[in-house]
């Protein structure tokens, strides 16, 4: 007859718990698969997939009460990276959606607004294409298993400890944050750059004959001159967003404190 002692039923439920919940945190945040579009059923069935794939590969795991105060700390250590790392991802989305603002107000189309379920606000006509086809081209380069597999390598240089310490740079992730604007600037920039030239133009025309309807002629034509440069840099656009995404998952992969940086003082143990 099989005897599991309780310290072993323990061991097994926290070796599955604490990976659920960090990859939990990840799929709630993280786009395509934090669109409230996505039903919650298929969240934790993907979830629960992939802890019980990681379950087996962990690490030693500290051997704590699951109710006490340390393993609650512990999962919310986990809850934090796995949202860590979602919200890499999300910020690669929000840097294209900007973009697509940008191009929406300078074309004189920011009045063509929807509510965009992703991030639960309105947005521009624009900025939505601009996120259909961010969301393509994340899904046909497999970019999605990419993210998954920087997750899964994550239960390896960020291990389940049962100690104060993240595992991860703040610093890091904070400063993650400006690729939104360096990406917004460079989806947006050739068509900002066109209807600026067309703009220019418009003024040089007015002055020239002052007579001509400013209004008349120059909401089609930026719209028009707007609409012509998005369909020329379409084929092209693929390039930045992959780079974008392709940065992102280098993110991920480097948000773990490299020994050099981590402090030589001994980690304070939780209560």
């Amino acid at each position: 007859m099989i005897q599991i002692s309780s310290n072993e039923i323990i061991t097994l439920v926290a070796s599955f718990i604490w990976p659920l919940t960090r990859i939990l945190g990840l799929i709630v945040i993280a786009p395509p698969f934090g669109n409230n579009a996505v039903p919650a059923r298929v969240k934790l069935v993907l979830g629960i997939g992939m802890a019980l794939l990681v379950a087996p590969t962990l690490q030693p795991l500290p051997k704590v009460d699951l109710l006490s105060l340390t393993a609650i700390m512990i999962l919310a250590q986990q809850f934090i990276i796995g949202m860590a790392m979602g919200f890499i991802i999300r910020v690669v989305f929000a840097g294209i959606e900007l973009a697509g603002e940008i191009i929406g107000y300078t074309m004189g189309f920011g009045f063509a607004s929807f509510f965009n379920p992703l991030s639960q606000t309105r947005s521009s006509a624009i900025s939505q294409f601009l996120i259909l086809v961010a969301t393509a081209v994340f899904l046909a380069l497999d970019l999605h298993l990419a993210v998954f597999a920087s997750l899964i390598e994550s239960f390896r240089t960020i291990p389940i400890t049962g100690t104060l310490s993240f595992g991860f740079s703040f610093e890091k992730l904070a400063l993650f944050g400006e690729s939104i604007f360096r990406t917004a600037l460079q989806l947006s920039l050739p068509v900002v750059a066109a209807l600026l030239i067309a703009n220019i133009a418009l003024g040089i025309l007015t002055r020239a004959a002052p007579q001509l309807n400013l209004y008349g002629i120059g909401f089609p034509l930026t719209i028009g001159v707007g609409f012509l440069m998005i369909s020329l840099t379409l084929p092209y656009i693929s390039v930045p967003i992959q780079n974008a995404f392709y940065g992102g998952i280098d993110a991920i992969q480097s948000l773990s404190v490299t020994p050099n940086s981590l402090n030589p003082a001994k980690p304070q143990p939780l209560p």
